[in-house]
């Protein structure tokens, strides 16, 4: 969509990108205080799809710097994973510092905060956990034989399906 042939409308949509309310906005656009203007002007269909392309851009914007700045920084999945095994070493006490000679000039000291955090990320990416749920039974299905619960639980499912397939 191309700017605005209003130009107050385009200030308008170009503030609220910039983060601003829609009051602050109607008063930089160039019209006098009115929140009710400004609430309505932001409803104003034109000004809506100006705005969400705005967005658009900018995120698209982002999201390209970002990239840029990864392959700058040369940070790759390995890169990370392997720092992340290194802080857990170090803060383990399983490596020694050292200087750019590699001679060693002291120890870390034992973090065990570092080591747990360290390998709590390395194992989620690496798919070793699962999120677990407590799951209890409520008491009025306590005695009842499990083939008759399945049945119950089946019926319920059926039901959920149902409702759903009605609100689509």
């Amino acid at each position: 969509m191309p700017i605005l042939a209003n130009a107050k409308h385009e200030r308008f949509a170009q503030e609220l990108a910039n983060g601003k309310s829609p009051p602050e906005a109607y008063v930089i656009a160039g019209y006098s205080p009115n929140e009710g203007n400004a609430s309505r002007l932001k409803g104003n269909e034109k000004v809506r799809r100006r705005l969400t392309e705005l967005l658009d851009d900018r995120n698209k914007i982002a999201v390209k710097a970002t990239e840029k700045a990864v392959e700058r920084s040369a940070i790759t999945k390995e890169t990370i994973l392997s720092k992340l095994w290194e802080n857990a070493q170090r803060a383990s006490q399983a490596i020694p510092v050292t200087n750019g000679d590699g001679e060693k000039i002291g120890i870390y000291k034992y973090d065990g905060a570092v080591v747990n955090r360290a390998c709590e990320l390395l194992g989620k990416e690496l798919g070793m956990f699962i999120d677990r749920t407590d799951i209890r039974v409520h008491a009025k299905y306590e005695n009842v034989p499990l083939p008759k619960l399945v049945e119950h639980l089946s019926s319920l499912t059926k039901q959920l399906a149902d409702q759903s397939d009605e609100e689509e």
